[in-house]
């Protein structure tokens, strides 16, 4: 950002929540054009959030309805990331609060993903589309090495859903709980799983517990964003959905609730829904500002293309 530049307005949002106090937090800078990577990092830092996203141009012909189509970039307190969900929800709402509902168009570094803008008595939500998801095994000895940094017990897994590494945009562990307890317990070798999830380049921990046939209970390590916990995960919600279908654990065609924020005392909700013959998932939410940010009647949207 040069000297002179003004800085831009950092919004703050929550998404797959209603209620400012639920959900997940995010920055959301819907004209980043005067910012360098240095300054989108600053921010983020600043923020503390574990992403925030940052709005330019969009690519050389990627068109959306009614131009409405962005370059978007995610930077946790520590560094950049492909992809983010909840942030991006999170900017998808700030848009249709300020342009309209419908159909939004964002380049990632993971991908192109379209994102829906609807209102539902009064409430805005947004729902992501992903790119193509897949699953990988993962070594004997790394799966050993992330139960010891989450200091869980082999015993504790639940033996229907097998450790994968499940990719939506960004690349995930999913390990599923065999209680609600054991999920909730959650005090981990900060230090450990870090250097194990840079070197599987993880982005974070799916945590998972299925209460019912379609209703789950997760939670995200995120030590790599310098963050503990995140309180509501999109991109993981994406690629647990991915990884569930093509392990036969849910229909093709099937509509997933994810409960997430609870042990936190943030509250939210993911919707993710599966169909058949469309191998990407779409993963949706409420979302609203945080009181107090954003006030100004004048903000500045990056012009779309």
């Amino acid at each position: 950002m040069t000297t002179n530049a003004p800085r831009p307005e950092v919004l703050r949002y929550t998404a797959f929540s209603s209620d400012p106090a639920g959900g997940n937090p995010a920055g959301v800078v819907l004209d980043a054009t005067a910012l360098d990577d240095s300054d989108m990092l600053a921010i983020a830092a600043e923020l503390g959030y574990s992403e925030s996203a940052f709005l330019t141009a969009p690519p050389e012909g990627l068109g959306g309805q009614e131009g409405r189509a962005y370059t978007i970039r995610y930077f946790s307190p520590k560094a950049e990331v492909p992809f983010c969900g909840h942030a991006t929800v999170a900017t998808a709402v700030a848009l249709g609060e300020r342009t309209g509902t419908g159909e939004l168009v964002f380049a990632t570094r993971a991908g192109i993903v379209p994102v829906e803008v609807t209102e539902e008595g009064g409430t805005l939500r947004a729902t992501l589309t992903s790119v193509e998801p897949h699953i990988e095994d993962i070594a004997d000895a790394d799966l050993a090495e992330a139960l010891a940094a989450l200091g869980w017990p082999g015993t504790d897994l639940d033996p229907a859903f097998p450790p994968r590494i499940a990719f939506a945009g960004a690349r995930h562990l999913v390990l599923a709980a065999a209680t609600r307890a054991r999920l909730a317990d959650l005090a981990y070798d900060f230090a450990r799983l870090e250097a194990l999830m840079h070197r599987l380049d993880l982005t974070t921990v799916q945590l998972v517990w299925r209460e019912s046939a379609a209703v789950f209970h997760v939670r995200d390590p995120f030590p790599v964003g310098g963050v503990v916990e995140d309180p509501a995960t999109g991109a993981a919600a994406a690629a647990f959905g991915g990884y569930a279908r093509a392990l036969g654990l849910v229909p093709e065609d099937a509509v997933l609730t994810l409960h997430q924020g609870e042990d936190l005392g943030r509250p939210g909700e993911l919707t993710v829904t599966l169909r058949s013959g469309d191998p990407r998932v779409r993963v949706g939410g409420a979302g609203t500002r945080i009181p107090g940010t954003g006030e100004s009647a004048n903000i500045a949207v990056f012009p779309a293309s």
